[in-house]
């Protein structure tokens, strides 16, 4: 089966739908955790949360990856410059930048989140998304990429998974340059 990996577009909005399903992905979130200020998401509920993030889809660029296969969605990955999820950059956070200035800074890129469809599991999909989003990021202008994984989890079916795993990302070539938190390392590419 062939998996192809593309840039989500208003096109492809529901391939997401049906990966999300009714409840949009890790409770309701619909990649709105690291876009919106914590105020903002204790008022929201799903719908709104849906809502915001199709807006952003539409209006573009796109925000990141979607893995189809055989014309149904397995997979998804945020990435794009660290202004595009503001809450990902704030000081307080273990994925906050090295500098300030890289918060801003158009070549400087953050792979935020993945969600994966639970059949797809397992199987190497986040691999394929990371090689597909170095290439994206690349054509897009960066001259970083940053993730914040997971080391690991003690847990069969760990929440925290959503930011990825530090296999991953040290497998495609990332460097761990910070770590603010016991098992959650800041990588970073240079590209």
């Amino acid at each position: 089966m062939a998996t192809r990996i593309e840039p989500l577009t208003a096109e492809l909005w529901p391939a997401l739908e049906d990966l999300f399903g009714r409840q949009g992905a890790c409770y309701g979130c619909w990649c709105t955790h690291f876009r919106l200020p914590p105020a903002t998401r204790r008022q929201n509920n799903r719908e709104s949360n849906r809502a915001h993030f199709m807006t952003r889809v539409e209006t573009g660029p796109p925000p990141g990856l979607i893995a189809i296969e055989d014309g149904i969605a397995m997979g998804w990955m945020q990435i794009g410059p660290r202004a595009d999820v503001p809450e990902w950059n704030n000081q307080g956070r273990v994925s906050a930048p090295l500098s300030p200035d890289e918060r801003d800074d158009a070549g400087v890129w953050a792979v935020s989140c993945f969600f994966v469809r639970a059949r797809a599991r397992g199987q190497g999909l986040t691999h394929l998304l990371v090689t597909a989003g170095i290439d994206h990021a690349r054509a897009g202008g960066a001259r970083l990429i940053d993730a914040c994984p997971i080391t690991e989890s003690k847990s069969a079916r760990p929440v925290g998974l959503f930011v990825g795993s530090a296999r991953v990302f040290e497998k495609a070539g990332f460097e761990r340059v910070a770590e603010r938190k016991a098992g959650r390392p800041l990588m970073r590419m240079v590209l």
